[in-house]
């Protein structure tokens, strides 16, 4: 599914409303597509059975079974396993009264972790640690709950790559900042539920600039899905902010070890430089070192 999905998300923009209602539907009911026809599939989604096999034109497939046969394809061998979150508990409230509240919750985390690794295939997972080792400069974007994950993957990178920065909103000058980037820089933008409106504001005047984007999120349909280059999923359970932490940070650390791996004689070196620098003692004046 994941070729269909990115195909969905490249193209979404240009769907018409209704072949967007079809476009959603294929991405949250893929099997109900591999069952039925192109009627039904037209009946479920309100809209037609014209509109259905349209959108399969717009995607570039021939008709409504090429799509159909994919989807099929891709379910047979698909090695996503739904086994892990049958006993997910929804609620916090639920966990009152375990008798062993860490294994639970821990147990929790792995499922939806071994759920982002299947949900990613590893021709997606190298073109967004290309993009990263190719970038000149990059930015990293989030905002409310997506920041901290901003905060750690810009110190991150900046440690085994350097030229990497954080924006921090109201506190930069984001005019200054885009105005010097072009088409070598990276933006990597974090958005969650509730999708930050200024994340999205940043990368589309970033875009202007030829900027290209990294997205993190938890739909190929959110707004910063439908704006990144490159889109990684993390699956999460909601709110994300609260629930979806683990997962989250499990992916960043595959990717930031992916980009350390492709040049890590020049990483070691840096951090040994950098070890060597935080054992620097700084110290303020006193008043009475003025003489």
């Amino acid at each position: 599914m994941q070729n269909i999905k990115e195909q969905i998300r490249k193209g979404y923009q240009e769907l018409t409303t209704r072949q967007k209602t079809v476009a959603k539907f294929v991405i949250g009911q893929p099997k109900t597509i591999a069952l039925h026809s192109a009627q039904k599939i037209g009946e479920l989604t309100e809209t037609s059975e014209t509109t259905v096999i349209r959108f399969c034109y717009a995607l570039g497939y021939s008709g409504y079974s090429a799509l159909q046969t994919e989807i099929r394809e891709s379910l047979l061998n698909s090695d996503e396993e739904e086994g892990p979150l049958k006993n997910y508990r929804d609620t916090t409230g639920e966990l009152i009264g375990e008798n062993n509240l860490i294994q639970r919750v821990m147990e929790q985390d792995v499922a939806f972790i071994q759920q982002t690794l299947s949900s990613i295939n590893n021709e997606l997972f190298t073109k967004a640690v290309d993009l990263i080792i190719q970038a000149k400069k990059i930015v990293v974007v989030g905002f409310r709950t997506s920041y901290s994950l901003a905060n750690w993957t810009s110190l991150t990178l900046n440690l085994i790559r350097g030229d990497t920065s954080l924006y921090r909103g109201p506190i930069d000058d984001a005019d200054s900042i885009i105005m010097e980037m072009d088409e070598h820089w990276l933006v990597i933008a974090f958005s969650f539920p509730r999708y930050a409106s200024e994340t999205i504001s940043f990368v589309q005047a970033a875009k202007t600039k030829g900027v290209k984007v990294l997205g993190i999120s938890d739909d190929e349909l959110s707004p910063i899905g439908l704006e990144a280059n490159v889109l990684l999923k993390a699956i999460t359970p909601q709110p994300s902010a609260l629930n979806g932490m683990a997962a989250i940070f499990s992916l960043l650390k595959a990717l930031t070890t992916g980009v350390a791996a492709a040049d890590w004689p020049k990483v070691q070196d840096r951090v040994r430089t950098y070890d060597g620098q935080s054992g620097f003692e700084f110290h303020i004046p006193t008043t009475e070192s003025w003489g």
